[in-house]
């Protein structure tokens, strides 16, 4: 999307009103990836006798899309849904599933209690188009039955199933769900494949370590958080790199900027120009980069943790970074 004065007065991704294809595609014994060009994902895990489901879909209408396609496959009952991290796009369909216990780790609870209720608010804002009749949503937020801090292990009857925090990233919270069995890995948002990493809640200086634990699993296959599902070595290989030359390459432009005694908003104008040529045809670039430029902006100078976005601190973000 070229950027005018005309197309920043609301966000970039607010003018995002095409459909996406969706494909629903087996890629390893037991796990399943349902992706959108592009659009948040979730990964399914069926086992022996229950299935799990990680990152729900942003309200419970759109979930109903993701059952009706496990259904096509399996009539065992969703009992665990994995929220990979708190972000209102990724948990508000959880309800839709009826599941036993919605899994997640004592970090995302606490993000959740923290900023769920201003993260909601601010991410319906950005984002209409993925918050398909939001109206079904319940009131509320959605809480784990059950968190883990580490590492936690499900049984689905023989099939070992690994929750598991590998470091922080894309927040503080990540969880990855992991299948020993036959390496496949559902990465959420720490891993995206050619669609830009939001990092308005990320740890820049960690989420390069995070990615090197994460490979150090030797995953075959992986559901990312956005693109489509990486099936080989060599998919997830670059997946994982193309991620981590693009926080890395962030992180170094905001650095010298800093360095050079620049202001945010010059930051901002040569940071995006100096990552677009590599970058810039990936799914929401344009988005992306004001939350994730500020972030790291943040963090360089004297934020070491994320601040909390609120439908009003977006609003006033994009209109200084990208309002004319």
């Amino acid at each position: 999307m070229t950027t005018t004065a005309a197309a920043t007065k609301k966000f970039a991704s607010q003018a995002d009103l095409e459909e996406k294809k969706v494909t629903f595609s087996q890629i390893s014994e037991h796990a399943w990836a349902y992706t959108a060009e592009g659009d948040p994902n979730t990964g399914i895990v069926i086992g022996d006798d229950a299935v799990l489901v990680a990152d729900t879909q942003a309200t419970p209408v759109m979930a109903a899309d993701v059952i009706r396609r496990i259904r096509e496959v399996t009539d065992k009952p969703i009992k665990y849904v994995v929220l990979t991290h708190y972000h209102a796009v990724r948990v508000l369909g959880a309800s839709a599933y009826g599941a036993e216990h919605i899994l997640a780790s004592q970090d995302t609870r606490d993000l959740i209690v923290e900023r769920g209720e201003y993260d909601k608010a601010s991410e319906i804002g950005r984002f209409p188009r993925l918050f398909q009749n939001v109206e079904s949503v319940p009131a509320g937020l959605t809480w784990p039955t059950m968190t883990f801090t580490g590492k936690m292990t499900l049984w689905l009857g023989k099939l070992e199933v690994q929750l598991l925090q590998l470091g922080r990233g894309h927040t503080k919270g990540d969880t990855v769900v992991w299948l020993p069995g036959e390496q496949a890995l559902l990465s959420g948002d720490l891993v995206e494949f050619g669609a830009t990493p939001y990092a308005g809640d990320a740890y820049f200086k960690d989420w390069p370590q995070t990615l090197d634990n994460l490979l150090a699993l030797s995953p075959k296959v992986v559901v990312p958080g956005r693109g489509a599902a990486l099936t080989t070595p060599e998919q997830v290989a670059q997946g994982v790199g193309e991620t981590r030359g693009f926080i890395a390459d962030l992180y170094n432009n905001v650095q010298k900027g800093v360095a050079a005694g620049k202001g945010l908003h010059a930051v901002y104008q040569d940071t995006v120009a100096a990552l677009r040529p590599r970058y810039g045809h990936w799914v929401i670039f344009d988005h992306c980069m004001p939350f994730d430029v500020t972030r790291c902006y943040d963090e360089v100078t004297q934020y070491p943790d994320p601040r909390i976005w609120t439908a009003e601190r977006d609003v006033e973000m994009w209109k200084t970074l990208e309002g004319q």
